[in-house]
């Protein structure tokens, strides 16, 4: 008796994530019109648990530098980069979140879904209070992409503030 109420379980729960996915697609006006923006309704999952990996209807990120070097720089400076982008894949791409290894790299990214074609910018402010030498900073991008995360860098030099005795 356990063994067929399983069965009937994972059947029912197998037609679920069938039909959890089947339908059109909706546009990026029609999301909006909808109320406020929610991942779920948007993103594309490229991978499921019994099919082949789907790549092609997924957004795509082409970021125009992946790596800036702000050169060198006097402790306690603030460094600021704007690194743009266009989404290249087939369907909006939302970004739901940019972050960095520490809170001395701040980035601020769109809120709002990026049509197929259509571009953006990442904005990042590095403090370098407390930083010396060599610094590369990542800014890990995450958004409905595949893969999920895409990390540009911001790199230079911090020569330490002179010391006063």
């Amino acid at each position: 008796m356990k063994n067929v109420l399983f069965i009937v379980l994972v059947i029912s729960l197998g037609a679920c994530q069938q039909n959890r996915f089947s339908g059109s697609e909706k546009s990026v006006e029609e999301i909006k019109a909808e109320g406020p923006i929610s991942n779920a309704d948007i993103i594309r999952n490229p991978v499921s648990a019994d099919g082949p990996m789907d790549t092609v209807n997924v957004a795509k990120m082409a970021f125009t530098e992946e790596t800036f070097n702000f050169g060198e720089v006097k402790e306690g400076d603030i460094v600021r980069h704007t690194y743009k982008f266009t989404n290249t894949g087939n369907v909006p791409l939302i970004i739901s979140n940019a972050s960095s290894t520490c809170g001395c790299t701040v980035p601020t990214w769109p809120k709002e879904p990026i049509e197929p074609g259509a571009g953006g910018e990442i904005s990042v402010e590095f403090n370098t209070t407390n930083k010396h030498r060599e610094q590369k900073k990542p800014i890990i991008v995450t958004a409905n992409t595949y893969p999920a995360r895409t990390t540009v860098h911001l790199e230079g030099f911090v020569h330490p503030e002179e010391e006063t005795n």
